[in-house]
């Protein structure tokens, strides 16, 4: 739940300034945390899509609306908690399948156990039971009876205050049980165990990093998954067309592959990828999110009449305990910008290496990175430290702090980019492993125009998804016809894949089985647009210590010395490794000049 990078995902572009928080991550319109408020389970009526507040005002519709009165169904057939649990199950399992609902029912309808299991997941109805009004005694026992009648009265009166007690015992045990399960989600989620955890860190380091520190790496995990909670964030993935329709046409162009197979989808967000993948054939669809998004996908997956397919997991995939010991099919979208911030590939890597089958199917397979040289002098006057030198006629130099340490996340035109584009880095997401997440890598580009200067490098990267996996020996084909391994070679990924030109045949027409998009600067805008480096122009300066101080001589002369020319050579290294204060975030190191230079950024 990579699902990357989103309205963008939580990043901070922008140079740090003495008044502002290392914190900020608003860039693009985010607030740091929303409410820390519980939140509160809608109530989904029973005969409708209506959602309300509680179960009374619920039922209340329900009289008005439909009808239907609950209560007096309740008290006619006298049911205790496990018969209301029951009955509300057989109106939801009916309304499920079209079927009408009438207040003619009996005790033979309930009769059958099946209806004590759910059939929305966490129904807030079914919690909501304790809350209803308590039963009255019957008419029949109310009325006068006859000195015939006495005995068989008081039998009855006795037996329902037993039953009374019942319930009251019942009732304290379910309370009970929501204490306990409240409780061990805090400590699961380290609202209570905070301390207890920097306890456990602080030990095993002896006198290394203190509980402070540990309290802020968990502080960052904690706001990764609240930024998944709102809505925001999931709305511009979606619209994302590149991204949400690869996926898409990618399940939907190979059903056959699809079709009775048991699929895990790694942060399910909103559940879209589980509802094409269940749309698509998929027997039995897992959803697993830790953010609390998956409550929203829960109620999605209803209205869309899949329940009885897709099962959602709350928590995070190290934890949970899937239903099944095999899955056929991983289908996620965890990439981040630059690819890789926000450390969600490590989730997908452990699931495959514990639960996907031999032969299984990655969706996607493969990831390829990219980075080529750029320069605009006009995007870097307005945008770099000279802008700040001169602000409506005031020096803002102070502002300019940091202003080439952080990577910025951006569309640049594919005009500005001045030489070859050089992929450095190819994830097969069959054979990666977390350690290849931390890299060097070389890299060579060729310019492909004079320029004053590089003013920087760009970085993105391609998605693939093939539709065979590397250890299947043979494929079934919609036909039903076996192929051998030998003969689909054409879905194999090589390491210098490039997406808009593996998706072709060999005789460059679209190829359908192959899926694949990029997020470059040469094709259509994706919400992960690139990460730029900023070259500071001042490195060969800090390096002697000779550091200029006037704008004139650190800009204008720098870039004369930087001058190059078309098919110049531009080649080094580049490292990608976690930022120690933040097992979410990056930083980017790269060198050029015969490694000469080299510069480093942080993304986080």
């Amino acid at each position: 739940m990579a699902t990357s990078s989103k309205p963008d995902r939580p990043v901070d572009n922008s140079p740090p300034s003495d008044s502002e928080s290392d914190d900020s991550r608003d860039e693009e319109g985010w607030n740091d945390v929303e409410d820390d408020e519980e939140e509160i389970p809608e109530v989904i009526s029973l005969l409708d899509d209506r959602v309300f507040p509680d179960v009374i005002s619920m039922l209340t519709h329900c009289k008005e609306k439909h009808k239907f009165d609950f209560l007096a169904v309740r008290q006619r057939l006298q049911l205790d908690f496990h018969g209301c649990v029951k009955l509300v199950n057989f109106i939801r399992q009916r309304v499920h399948e079209g079927l009408p609902v009438s207040e003619d029912i009996s005790l033979a309808n309930l009769d059958d156990d099946a209806f004590l299991k759910p059939v929305l997941d966490d129904d807030a109805v079914i919690i909501g039971l304790f809350d209803l009004p308590e039963l009255s005694a019957p008419d029949a026992i109310l009325a006068p009876q006859s000195g015939d009648n006495e005995a068989l009265v008081n039998d009855l009166l006795k037996r329902n205050a037993e039953l009374q007690e019942q319930l009251a015992s019942v009732m304290l045990q379910h309370e009970n049980y929501r204490a306990a399960v409240s409780k061990t989600l805090d400590e699961r989620w380290g609202e209570t165990a905070t301390d207890d955890n920097a306890k456990q860190t602080n030990e095993a380091v002896g006198k290394g990093k203190g509980k402070d520190d540990v309290e802020e790496k968990e502080d960052e995990s904690k706001y990764y998954w609240e930024s998944y909670a709102g809505v925001d964030i999931h709305e511009t993935m979606l619209k994302d067309a590149v991204r949400t329709d690869a996926y898409r046409d990618f399940i939907y162009n190979n059903k056959h592959l699809f079709t009775g197979k048991t699929v895990l989808d790694i942060g399910c967000g909103t559940g879209i990828l589980s509802m094409f993948c269940a749309r698509a054939g998929a027997s039995r669809v897992l959803a697993v999110d830790a953010s609390d998004i998956i409550f929203k996908a829960r109620e999605n997956i209803y209205r869309a009449g899949l329940s009885n397919i897709i099962t959602t997991l709350h928590g995070k995939m190290e934890e949970v305990t899937l239903p099944v010991d095999q899955v056929d099919i991983i289908v996620s979208e965890w990439m981040g910008y630059g690819l890789l911030f926000e450390a969600m590939l490590p989730s997908v890597l452990y699931a495959r290496n514990k639960y996907l089958a031999p032969g299984g199917l990655m969706v996607p397979s493969h990831t390829n990175m990219w980075v080529a040289p750029v320069s605009d002098p006009v995007w870097v006057s307005e945008n770099g430290e000279d802008f700040w030198a001169d602000v409506y006629g005031f020096d803002m130099g102070a502002m300019a702090k940091g202003i080439y340490d952080e990577v910025r996340v951006l569309q640049w035109p594919g005009d500005k980019v001045c030489g070859t584009s050089s992929a450095f880095k190819m994830l097969d997401l069959y054979t990666t492993t977390a350690v290849d997440l931390s890299f060097v890598a070389p890299y060579a580009s060729r310019l492909t125009q004079d320029v004053d200067a590089v003013d920087g490098f760009i970085i993105w990267f391609d998605t693939f998804f093939s539709p065979r996996a590397p250890s299947s020996s043979a494929e079934e084909t919609p036909e039903g016809q076996m192929v051998e391994a030998a003969s689909i070679d054409k879905h194999a990924v090589p390491d210098d894949a490039v997406a808009t030109e593996w998706i072709l045949d060999n005789k460059g027409k679209r190829d359908h089985d192959r899926v694949a998009f990029t997020t470059g600067p040469f094709g259509p805008e994706t919400h992960w647009k690139q990460g730029l480096l900023l070259c500071d122009p001042h490195l060969d300066e800090k390096k002697d210590g000779t550091r200029a101080t006037t704008s004139e001589n650190s800009s204008t002369e720098t870039r004369q010395l930087q001058k190059k020319k078309k098919d110049d050579e531009v080649r080094g290294e580049i490292t990608f490794s976690v930022a120690e204060d933040n097992a979410r975030a990056l930083v980017i190191k790269a060198t050029w000049n015969a490694g000469r230079t080299q510069q480093s950024w942080a993304l986080r």
